[in-house]
């Protein structure tokens, strides 16, 4: 760590044993102090991203930075190891620039907040929460524009600054920053909120170390982390062999016309110790498709997957840290160097998933997930209030089909993160000038499997006035991939009906569109992919699903499941379809991710109304020779 902390006491904590009750309530304080930390700033913050969707993330951590309990990894080793300054009692840490900090926040618009708490002159723990701004200023209305040739064109950069320091808060500071956005109310009030969210824990964190003494809560945090140091390490003995195994998928395009862009990891044990390896990623985009990919966040992805699938019991954190080496080369698309585009980067960051998914599964493939966590659909709307001539500007992040898994289907229309939840349509409608026509899954988009993938959604906006739309998604050139025999799901569309009837595809990453009174635009996302065999779906689920609208008769077929008149299963006819499906169609694959890239360029136009993206043209040699 470079950073310094100035403590008036001596630093070092005396070891303490925790009984096994104590710890127990330590831990359950902190799951809930954790989960406090959402409710306040859901309550306070004005941002439809945070408010209604909940686009933030909270922690609580050891006084080392480690994180105890939270959700999406430490953000504050890449600070710590970043930062110049003292730390003192009273500070408070406000950043955004990912530079600044390793990569541990990834764009701009997340402002992360670091609250050092400190106890009787000795830095005790750390609370932290960062948020999504609706708007940080930049090229674009909502600060992530598609064609960002450098993170200079993506809005203000906060470097690390002490909002409050020696417990003074910074106000000019503050004024010079919120100066900078197109939604200055909103970006003030989404801070407070951050900032009385971490003040919640801090408070918690006195009140036990009031109750057990601050050797014991210092303790109590140490086991937490072993415990889950100890548990990853048999996870890891037990489900990752010493031979290496390999996965590949990709990013559509960058929204300027090149793509796809190849995303890699190898992964294999040495001893107690995984080693993930992203060489062969593509190198760094000229647009904004760049994913700063921090080696701890990408540590707690792998932890977090490891223990949903084999044991959801464990308390995740960063214990487990040491267990895992993060290996990315330099001047990749995953470690963009300086001043790399980054706004873009959540397409990254959804495939990443799909890719760990691949890879934890190959070595057992009862335990492998289809694709589908692809992107997170973003819809921009902006522009001026035709009666009142006030400024509105909405981002709303959209749900694609979860991929099939192996203990049931995926969800239709769900979010990439878990705890996220959709803007109601009710709250669109009354605050912009928009009416909502249709939200519902799209039948038969999930990839056909034993367990289905799940459907992606049409979301149909009706504009009542003239504004700005931007579209942000991926997974509409290749396919999410099914496994052990299932099906693709498929692909996401974006169709703008003019108010005279004029119908044109847009692109999936697309900005500056201008839409009138009376246009519509139907935002489709992708489907998840199958899991397992679809011949051995039980054909009782597909009449039930035929009546919820979710799969068509036609769609049965896919399943070799023939539905009559009525929605009825016709035994005779499935069983003699099934029989056939299966004399034709040979081996069943482990992975099925549609015909290649190069069939795939050829039918783009055909299949989707859109050109096919250029091959990506690297400007350095040597990371062309990388890319080989």
């Amino acid at each position: 760590m470079t950073a310094e902390i100035i403590q008036s006491n001596t630093a070092a904590f005396d070891k303490v044993d925790v009984d096994p009750v104590t710890l127990d309530i330590i831990e359950n304080a902190l799951r809930n102090a954790r989960i406090e930390m959402d409710a306040t700033l859901f309550r306070t913050a004005m941002s439809p991203g945070i408010r209604e969707q909940g686009d933030a993330f909270p922690l609580i951590a050891d006084h080392k930075g480690q994180m105890v309990v939270g959700q999406f990894g430490s953000f504050i080793d890449g600070f710590l190891q970043e930062y110049k300054g003292q730390i003192e009692e009273g500070d408070m840490i406000w950043l955004s620039d990912p530079y600044s900090c390793q990569g541990a926040i990834s764009h701009n618009n997340d402002w992360l907040i670091l609250l050092p708490i400190f106890r009787n002159g000795r830095l005790i723990s750390w609370a932290a929460m960062f948020g999504h701004q609706t708007d940080v200023g930049g090229k674009v209305p909502g600060s992530l524009p598609t064609d960002g040739g450098s993170i200079f064109e993506e809005g203000v950069r906060i470097p690390p600054v002490k909002i409050y320091k020696k417990g003074a808060y910074q106000e000019d500071i503050v004024d010079l920053v919120i100066h900078q956005v197109r939604m200055p109310a909103w970006c003030r009030s989404d801070l407070n909120a951050l900032i009385a969210s971490c003040r919640m824990a801090e408070r918690r964190v006195h009140e036990m170390c009031e109750r057990f003494g601050d050797e014991i809560y210092v303790a109590a945090t140490d086991e937490l982390l072993a415990r889950n140091y100890r548990a990853m390490k048999q996870l890891i003995s037990n489900s990752i062999g010493e031979e290496a195994v390999s996965f590949q998928d990709y990013l559509c395009d960058d929204g300027v016309g090149f793509g796809p862009y190849k995303i890699k990891c190898t992964m294999w044990r040495e001893g107690e110790k995984v080693v993930l390896d992203f060489e062969g990623t593509d190198p760094q985009s000229a647009a904004s498709i760049n994913f700063y990919l921090n080696e701890n966040m990408f540590k707690m992805f792998f932890g977090i997957y490891m223990i949903m699938v084999f044991d959801p019991q464990i308390l995740f954190n960063d214990g487990f840290y040491d267990l895992v080496e993060v290996r990315i080369p330099e001047g990749s698309l995953l470690k963009p160097r300086f001043p790399a585009a980054l706004s873009c980067r959540t397409h990254a960051l959804g495939r990443i998933f799909d890719v760990l998914g691949a890879l934890l599964g190959q070595r057992t493939p009862e335990f492998l997930n289809a694709a589908g966590f692809s992107s997170s659909p973003h819809l921009m709307f902006s522009g001026f209030e035709r009666n009142t001539g006030d400024w509105f500007q909405l981002f709303q992040i959209g749900f694609g089909g979860i991929p099939g898994r192996p203990f049931g289907d995926g969800p239709d229309g769900h979010s990439l993160w878990p705890g996220f939840t959709n803007v109601p349509n009710e709250f669109l409608e009354r605050y912009y000038p928009m009416r909502i026509e249709r939200y519902e899954t799209v039948p038969d988009s999930g990839g056909a499997g034993l367990n289905r993938g799940g459907n992606g959604i049409i979301m149909s906006y009706r504009f009542l006035q003239t504004g700005t739309i931007a579209i942000h998604d991926d997974r509409w050139f290749t396919y999410p991939w099914g496994v052990n025999g299932g099906e693709p799901g498929m692909r996401a569309k974006k169709i703008l009906i003019k108010a005279d009837g004029t119908e044109m595809v847009l692109g999936n990453k697309q900005d500056n569109i201008t839409v009138e009174e009376g246009d519509l635009l139907h935002y489709i996302t992708w489907g998840g992919g199958g899991w397992g065999d679809p011949l051995e779906r039980d054909p009782a689920l597909l009449e039930l699903e035929l009546k919820r609208g979710l799969v068509t008769a036609e769609g049965a077929k896919a399943y070799g499941v023939v539905l009559d008149a009525a929605g009825k299963v016709d035994t005779a006819a499935t069983e003699a379809l099934r029989a056939k499906m299966r004399s034709e169609r040979g081996e069943v694959p482990l992975f099925n991710a549609g015909p290649d890239i190069e069939t795939l360029r050829a039918r783009c136009l055909e299949e989707t109304g859109l050109p096919a993206p250029i091959a990506p043209v690297w400007e350095e040699p040597a990371m062309a020779e990388a890319a080989e």
